[in-house]
C-alpha cells in the first residue's frame, strides 16, 4: 500500500489491516450476485424450445426454477448489502488524486457495482414471472389450409385428428414449440398437446 493510501485510510478512520477485508467483500458480493443471476439464467438457458435437454439438466432447471423466487430475493439482498459497503469503502486515490476522473478506480468500482446490481434486480424480477409461457406460448387462433395448399414436406410428421367428416393435421414441429392448441373438430372442442 502506498504512503498516500495509508494516509487516506488513517484519515478516514481505517487501519491498514482493513484493506484486505474489501477483497473478501468483493468475493462475497460476486458470489451472492452470481447466485441470484444463476437462479434465473440457468433454467432459462436449459429449458428452451427445440433444444435437447438431458434428464439431469431438466431436473436441475426445474429445481432451480422452483427455488428461484426466494433464492433470488435472499441472494439479491445479500448482494445489495455488500454493494452498499463496497460503494462506501474508501478509494486509494481520493479527491486529491492527479488521475483524471475516467481513470479513477472509484468510478469503475461503482459502475461495476451498478451493472451487476441491475442484473441481480432483473433476475429477481424475472424469477417471479412465468417466462416459459412467453417461450412456449399457446396458439391464439390457428389457421388451417387444405391438403393441396399445404406447404409441409412429405416427410414432416403430423398429429392427426378425425371426427366424423372433419379432420385436422397439426405439424409436430409447431406443436413442439407451442405445446397446446385449443380447437374444434367435428363440432367437439378439443385440446391438442404434444
Amino acid at each position: 500500500m502506498s504512503t498516500l493510501a495509508r494516509k487516506h485510510y488513517r484519515a478516514a478512520g481505517y487501519s491498514s489491516t482493513m484493506r484486505p477485508r474489501r477483497g473478501y467483500l468483493w468475493v462475497l458480493f460476486i458470489l451472492s450476485a452470481l447466485a441470484a443471476i444463476g437462479l434465473f439464467f440457468i433454467p432459462a438457458i436449459i429449458i428452451q424450445p427445440f433444444k435437447h435437454q438431458t434428464p439431469f439438466g431438466l431436473s436441475l432447471a426445474i429445481a432451480l426454477r422452483h427455488r428461484a423466487p426466494w433464492g433470488t430475493l435472499v441472494a439479491g439482498l445479500a448482494a445489495l448489502a455488500f454493494a452498499v459497503v463496497l460503494w462506501q469503502s474508501p478509494d486509494g486515490g481520493g479527491r486529491g488524486s492527479a488521475r483524471p476522473w475516467w481513470r479513477s478506480s472509484l468510478l469503475w468500482r461503482r459502475a461495476s457495482l451498478c451493472i451487476v446490481m441491475v442484473l441481480v434486480v432483473f433476475s429477481a424480477v424475472m424469477a417471479r414471472l412465468n417466462y416459459f409461457e412467453w417461450m412456449f406460448h399457446p396458439v391464439d387462433s390457428a389457421r388451417f389450409e387444405s391438403e393441396a395448399e399445404s406447404k409441409l414436406d412429405k416427410s414432416e410428421m403430423i398429429l392427426a385428428v378425425s371426427m366424423g367428416s372433419d379432420a385436422r393435421a397439426y405439424p409436430i414441429l409447431q406443436m413442439a414449440y407451442h405445446h397446446v392448441l385449443n380447437d374444434t373438430v367435428g363440432g367437439v372442442p378439443i385440446a391438442v398437446t404434444y
